[in-house]
């Protein structure tokens, strides 16, 4: 745990280190961190509070409060630092990156193990809030501004409020990709309006092939099929009402999604313009979309295309939602 590891460290894990001068002087992370270790040494040998007061004075110099009592493994780094606070019962494995704002809490008033234990190779990212004596598995990466109170397997993504398991950790080691988290709400939520398309879908089947069940003093000759017939692109713009933004609960036609629909007899071009490229519902739109078109009699084809444009939420657009 020498300083000269510690340096190589801050090289590794922030792009931003341009010297070694620098990162002696100029990393308030590091400075808490070897400040931590005086005052741990200290609090083994029952020196309470001259140990507690060096680690008030580290919190004074860099906004960084690591308890004395808190163990802390090799290769820790802190970036930024400001808001870290770490409690007296945890336990910080080797080679976890801590971004600013992150709290290792307790939540009990005993003296007992009552914070978390953080094993090697984990990802906290900023604002990240950790309870309890629970523990975050090897590898496992927290983002940013999500609240744990549960134990977290290893290798795995947690994010939310409070955090839930979100997927497998890619395999990039030591690095959250913070652009890039799922949302695990939002995942459930898609799935439910999907499996509700599909139980329409059928259910409308159910109900085209079993004309017995219409009351008896409707005529025969009056039950028709309740499958659509193309009758123009206002059809279609109806139909993609039905398609839900699981993350704002308004259909994409409200929300200008929709840019433009094109009919070419039995093929049909649905351009579709999202708020971001890396849009994660990409596909359950596009599914969607077919679905919904295809429901049309004389229509064979559909094909979605994300168009690389910015998103616009016009005029008509806004009047319709606020309607």
């Amino acid at each position: 745990m020498g300083i000269r590891e510690d340096i190589r460290t801050v090289f590794e894990k922030d792009p931003a280190a341009r010297s070694r001068l620098e990162v002696l002087c100029c990393y308030p992370g590091l400075h808490a961190i070897w400040m931590h270790r005086i005052a741990h040494s200290l609090w083994n040998k029952h020196f309470f509070f001259l140990a507690r007061l060096i680690s008030h004075i580290s919190r004074a110099l860099t906004g960084i409060e690591i308890h004395p009592g808190a163990k802390l493994g090799k290769r820790v780094f802190i970036d930024h630092g400001s808001g870290v606070v770490i409690g007296e019962t945890a336990e910080v494995g080797d080679d976890v990156l801590i971004y600013m704002g992150v709290v290792l809490g307790g939540t009990a008033l005993e003296r007992k193990k009552r914070h978390p234990t953080v094993e090697n190779d984990v990802v906290l990212g900023s604002g990240a809030i950790v309870l309890g004596p629970i523990t975050l598995g090897r590898g496992a990466k927290v983002g940013a501004g999500s609240v744990v109170i549960r134990s977290v397997p290893p290798e795995a993504t947690v994010v939310g409020v409070p955090a839930r398991i979100a997927g497998p950790q890619p395999a990039s080691s030591g690095q959250l990709d913070h652009d890039r988290l799922p949302d695990p709400a939002l995942t459930v939520i898609s799935q439910m309006l999907d499996r509700l398309s599909r139980l329409e879908d059928r259910l409308q089947a159910h109900e085209e092939s079993s004309p017995i069940s219409a009351p008896m003093s409707t005529p025969i000759s009056v039950i028709t099929s309740q499958k659509n017939v193309l009758k123009g692109n206002k059809q279609i713009y109806s139909l993609l009402k039905d398609v839900i933004d699981p993350a704002v609960g308004v259909d994409i036609v409200n929300l200008g999604f929709v840019k433009e629909v094109i009919v070419d007899g039995a093929n049909v071009d649905v351009n579709l313009v999202l708020t971001t490229s890396a849009c994660p519902m990409i596909e359950y739109f596009k599914t969607q979309v077919k679905r919904k078109v295809l429901s049309i009699n004389g229509v064979e084809n559909v094909t979605v295309n994300i168009l690389d444009e910015p998103w616009k939420w016009d005029s008509v657009s806004r009047q319709a939602f606020q309607r």
